[in-house]
């Protein structure tokens, strides 16, 4: 009895051991996992690794709208129902402004919108340009952003004066016919010493600089060009401040300008990464950065607004510039406020913001909703493939911890509900999918292009109660309300208009994600 009561006792004691080890072991894995989740980073990425194939046929669409939007005289023409138009235009000062993109579903060529859409479209080409090169799409940007920048050189006749506009907007949008039919009169409107427009030419300055980055290689003597013209017109801006809305108030109800520091510091950081002269680099983030980089403070990327997107392009310099930049307090400040920018549009962060419909899309605004989710998603995959290629493992939000595949979920969430994973169900890129929006407000693609219309007459296109004749294929429209409907029309402009800035940034975005991985290269 008592032996039997002593090796009882004694396999009690055994099984507490034993349970006691397990418990320790799990403790130490835990912490083991967790030390390895947050100190270990992910590998660096290599050259572009396998196709995606969903992202690749939705980057060829899209790539599609810049030819759709093409003004001038159209040389290899993808589009069928397009021709040559505005052939005219800048003839009267005797400038050639033929070439440029129509802004939308109108025919107006407005330089601020039009510039934005050549430094998103640039800075995409920069990232990402060996992804596009793996699907064919490398060369179709190139010829899509020289076409906008051979416009702009034409438009900075002077070292101080800058065509920002041709056409009468009032005019224009009482028309509806084809940019191959226009008769009106086409005017050109300008800023200068005396009628300055800071954002509009420092936004052109970036432009000029990306895109000489973006030609460097391929035609040195373009982009010297290039680069030239950028640094006149960011001297012009900064030395002539003045919004372009005060010195031309009919912009303020077409593309109205909040305020021009953020091009002046966007502007100065392409100019730094085109030019290595680290007086742009002083400029950003000494006094002007001070007075106009509102740091701590994260906002929306969009053609109005360039700050968020310049502090994910400055972050790029700490990231990899190493030693030289280190001690630069104003580089640490952009670069914390682009954390900011992240911790906000990740979803499971602390500091999220609100401004999602019910399915995750971001939603900032009714009209033209779906730029600032695609740009956000821009900037999280470039700031995603900054951390990879830097072996940065994680992202601080609020004491919370995420990695750089967080940002690229959150990247492909956006993409995929612009493509059809939404509750319409229906793809927000026209043209690509099985179900897309008919009744696209685009003048070119309503009427027929055998049809002859005037000014007027065309308006019958447009009030038709039939699908458009012509696909404005790869133009993303407005996109959803915030309770996810969508109304398919043409009159419905708030919605179903296209325009070349969206284009940039979906291109942008799609090219992230067109390749299962992208190592971060030096621009030069």
């Amino acid at each position: 009895m008592g032996e039997k009561s002593k090796s009882k006792g004694c396999f009690g004691w055994f099984l507490v051991l034993v349970l006691l080890a397990l418990v320790v072991g799990a403790i130490v894995y835990t912490i083991k996992k967790k030390t390895s989740h947050s100190d270990k980073p992910a590998p660096v990425p290599g050259p572009p690794g396998a196709v995606e194939k969903k992202y690749a046929e939705a980057l060829k669409v899209a790539m599609q709208f810049f030819d759709v939007q093409k003004s001038g005289k159209l040389v290899n023409n993808k589009i069928s129902w397009r021709g040559d138009s505005a052939l005219k235009d800048g003839r009267d000062m005797g400038l050639d402004l033929t070439k440029g993109m129509y802004d939308a579903g109108d025919h107006m060529k407005f330089g601020f919108p039009m510039a934005f859409t050549a430094t998103v479209l640039s800075w995409a080409i920069l990232e990402y340009g060996d992804q596009m090169d793996v699907v064919d799409q490398l060369q179709p940007a190139q010829d899509s952003l020289k076409w906008i920048t051979d416009y702009l050189i034409s438009a900075h006749p002077k070292e101080n004066v800058l065509i920002v506009q041709v056409g009468n907007p009032d005019k224009d949008h009482k028309c509806w016919e084809r940019p191959e039919s226009m008769a009106e009169e086409r005017p050109l409107t300008q800023v200068n010493t005396s009628f300055p427009g800071t954002e509009v030419a420092a936004e052109t300055a970036a432009a000029m600089a990306s895109a000489s980055l973006v030609f460097k290689k391929s035609d040195s003597t373009y982009s010297s060009s290039l680069l030239k013209h950028a640094q006149q017109l960011f001297n012009f801006a900064d030395n002539h401040r003045g919004s372009y809305s005060v010195s031309i108030p009919q912009v303020q109800n077409f593309y109205n300008s909040t305020g021009y520091g953020d091009e002046l510091l966007w502007a100065a950081s392409w100019l730094y990464h085109a030019t290595g002269d680290h007086s742009y680099l002083q400029y950003v983030s000494g006094k002007n950065g001070k007075d106009f980089a509102n740091w701590g403070s994260p906002s929306w990327f969009s053609w109005d607004n360039k700050l968020a997107g310049t502090q994910v392009l400055l972050s790029r310099l700490s990231f990899f510039s190493g030693k030289d930049i280190s001690g630069n307090s104003g580089l640490r400040m952009y670069r914390k406020t682009a954390e900011a920018v992240m911790c906000g549009l990740l979803p499971k962060s602390p500091t999220a913001t609100t401004s999602r419909t019910e399915s995750g899309l971001i939603w900032v605004s009714e009209w033209n909703s779906l730029q600032h989710p695609v740009a956000s998603a821009f900037l999280a995959a470039v700031y995603s493939d900054y951390m990879l290629t830097s072996r940065t493992a994680e992202l601080t939000c609020d004491g919370h911890s995420f990695k750089p595949s967080d940002l690229r979920d959150f990247a492909k969430d956006q993409a995929d509900y612009i493509l059809g994973n939404n509750p319409l169900k229906m793809s927000f890129l026209v043209g690509y999918g099985k179900k897309y929006p008919q009744y696209v407000h685009h003048r070119g693609a309503s009427i027929p292009a055998d049809a002859t219309t005037g000014c007027r007459d065309g308006f019958k296109w447009l009030d038709s109660k039939k699908p458009n004749p012509n696909v404005a294929v790869g133009g993303l429209v407005g996109g959803p309300f915030l309770n996810e409907t969508y109304i398919d029309s043409r009159n419905n402009s708030m919605q179903a208009e296209p325009s070349t800035y969206n284009g940039a940034v979906i291109v942008g975005l799609l090219s992230s994600l067109v390749t299962t991985s992208s190592a971060v290269q030096s621009f030069t």
